[in-house]
């Protein structure tokens, strides 16, 4: 395997493009815009030798083709004809290698945010597009808190220090949900204070790891006795199981 690194690009308002590098070539994750690959790429003389698709949302799949017009790589991704640029449709379970620094990766299907969405999970890293974010999950734009929920849970299963690149930069607004959905979690304040720095200096708060969302997220707290206190009272009613209290503070988070 050879030595890379995992670079930050940024698109768009606040979209994260995960580049795998090392001195000669890259990898993509999620490119929703091909000029910012383009122009590191070319700035840093780098070969591209594949794309890396999570889910079909245009701002992490936009870029397929115009990196393909310049590059002829494999386009790794989800069964979804959606994404007509994948050469590599991959289900749960599957493993798959990534050509030339010899990572191996093991697909995840992880549905809620999208009914396809599906994780990269290898090296001790996690490409978890929009389903887990540092301190928050994905909207439910075709999926169920159900499947949101076990995917969350399959995902939280992970060791611990499994490095978590999700899709945004959405750290410190979803920290502020948290305050109000787990009030007395002090794991929360201290990342908060961490992140404000990071962000002051415009510096990502990713990658996040496991370990921090299992101390911060509430989204994967949905047994903790705070979070459900704080769901019951948001919905009226008395919440016990986790996945009605995923139910009611994905809403809450909605309308925050």
């Amino acid at each position: 395997m050879s030595s890379f690194e995992v670079i930050a690009l940024r698109a768009f308002a606040d979209n994260y493009i995960w580049t795998i590098r090392d001195a000669r070539c890259a990898a993509v994750v999620d490119p929703g815009d091909a000029r910012p690959v383009m122009d590191y790429l070319n700035r840093e003389k780098l070969d591209l030798v594949a794309i890396l698709n999570t889910h079909h949302h245009a701002d992490h799949v936009g870029g397929n083709t115009g990196l393909l017009g310049q590059w002829k790589v494999p386009v790794y991704g989800p069964h979804d004809d959606r994404i007509g640029e994948v050469t590599h449709r991959l289900r749960d379970g599957e493993r798959f290698r990534l050509p030339h620094f010899g990572i191996e990766f093991d697909v995840m299907e992880i549905p809620g945010h999208t009914r396809s969405h599906i994780a990269f999970h290898g090296g001790g890293m996690l490409f978890c597009g929009d389903t887990l974010f540092a301190v928050g999950c994905g909207r439910l734009f075709e999926g169920t808190p159900r499947q949101m929920h076990d995917s969350l849970s399959r995902l939280v299963r992970l060791a611990d220090d499994t490095r978590v690149y999700c899709g945004h930069e959405y750290t410190l607004s979803n920290i502020r949900f948290a305050r109000a959905a787990d009030p007395d979690n002090a794991a929360l304040r201290e990342l908060e204070t961490r992140a404000r720095k990071l962000r002051d200096q415009d510096l990502p708060t990713l990658p996040s790891t496991i370990g921090q969302e299992k101390a911060t997220n509430p989204f994967v707290r949905c047994g903790e006795p705070d979070v459900i206190a704080a769901a019951t009272k948001y919905a009226g009613k008395q919440l016990t199981d986790p996945v009605s209290v995923l139910a009611a503070i994905r809403e809450w988070k909605n309308r925050f």
